[in-house]
């Protein structure tokens, strides 16, 4: 079988061998009682490098953000985030159901949130709005190309939401890749959020899992709304095993999908019907313009063909991902594949991609 370059996204990564192993063997418990003891190593070790008093150990990152958001706000409050955030676009409108607020998205170039982006919507309590009970951001930002939102935005946000009474609630999914760019570790940079989430099955490999970090008062609330939404999963060991192989050594690494995303953004900066701006590939995420005859759809299509897997996100756009199942050799085909395509729709705009 043909291997297959898979840059949909850094969730398909498959464990490693390493982390096969440490399931195999991981000691268990239950964990609902809190007795899974790899679990409860893992949930330790995530509060100790976030500099938190506690974390919990959920299914999914979109659990970790709706647990986050219903710990912060009462019901009938506005939560602000950036237009393109997950907890807006892709988390099923669980903040509506389960917490009873509402989205207020903003629109911020490269999904940057700035103080000066949130401050014309906050609105207080009082008889004709929704008052603001929640300032989400997201680092990095997925759907605005893995940009990277810089330690000195979050820290004015952190004192001046602090001085308003809001809290601050961190979708850090990629916030190992966040900190490698930047060259900060992550406890300083997410040091003034009330709640931060993170994923362990994006760049750090393992195949299931995210945390939630905060004050132990609030994981022990946390708990309970995981349990509410499903998240009791019993002799959960297993997977926290390869959690915490993620946690502790993946890291060190995702400077190289960095590399791997620099590299196919430079080549495709050099294609005809193709824009991108290299300024914003600062991650593991590349996401460019189709505006030549050659649509998204179509190269989509016809990379699938070749065995490379990419995404749409956009009528228009594509999105790449680099991640550990995908190695320099693997972009360099995926890059050569994607000059041929393009090169051979301008040469035969009128054949079919």
């Amino acid at each position: 079988m043909a291997r297959i370059i898979d840059l949909r996204s850094d969730t398909v990564t498959r464990p490693t061998p390493e982390m096969r192993a440490a399931m195999a063997a991981a000691e268990v418990g239950d964990d609902v009682y809190g007795e899974d003891p790899t679990v409860n190593l893992l949930e330790k070790r995530a509060a100790e490098i976030f500099g938190r008093e506690a974390a919990l150990f959920v299914p999914t990152g979109t659990m970790g953000n709706q647990i986050a958001i219903r710990l912060l706000t009462q019901p009938g409050q506005e939560v602000i985030c950036e237009s393109r955030a997950h907890i807006f676009d892709w988390e099923m409108a669980t903040t509506a159901v389960f917490s009873g607020c509402l989205v207020r998205p903003v629109h911020a170039e490269r999904g940057i949130l700035t103080w000066q982006h949130i401050e014309p919507v906050i609105y207080k309590r009082g008889s004709f709005r929704a008052a603001t009970g929640l300032i989400g951001i997201e680092n990095t930002a997925n759907l605005a190309g893995g940009s990277v939102t810089p330690l000195a935005a979050m820290e004015e946000i952190w004192q001046i939401a602090q001085e308003r009474g809001l809290p601050v609630h961190l979708d850090g999914a990629r916030i190992f890749n966040a900190a490698t760019a930047l060259g900060i570790d992550v406890k300083a940079l997410t040091r003034g959020f009330d709640t931060v989430m993170f994923c362990l099955s994006k760049g750090l490999g393992a195949p299931v899992g995210s945390m939630l970090t905060g004050s132990a008062e609030r994981m022990e609330q946390a708990r309970i709304y995981r349990k509410a939404l499903g998240g009791g999963m019993r002799q959960a060991g297993v997977l926290a095993a390869a959690g915490l192989i993620a946690l502790e050594q993946m890291p060190a690494r995702l400077h190289e999908d960095h590399a791997n995303a620099r590299l196919l953004a430079e080549a495709l900066a050099e294609m005809e019907g193709v824009a991108i701006d290299l300024d914003t590939v600062e991650t593991n995420i590349v996401i460019f313009r189709m505006t030549g005859a050659l649509s998204a759809a179509e190269l989509v299509a016809r990379l699938k063909e070749q065995g490379i897997l990419a995404s749409t996100v956009g009528p228009d756009s594509i999105r790449l991902v680099t991640h550990h199942d995908v190695s320099r050799a693997d972009c360099v085909a995926a890059a050569e594949a994607m000059t041929e395509i393009v090169e051979a729709k301008i040469a035969h705009p009128t054949h079919a991609a």
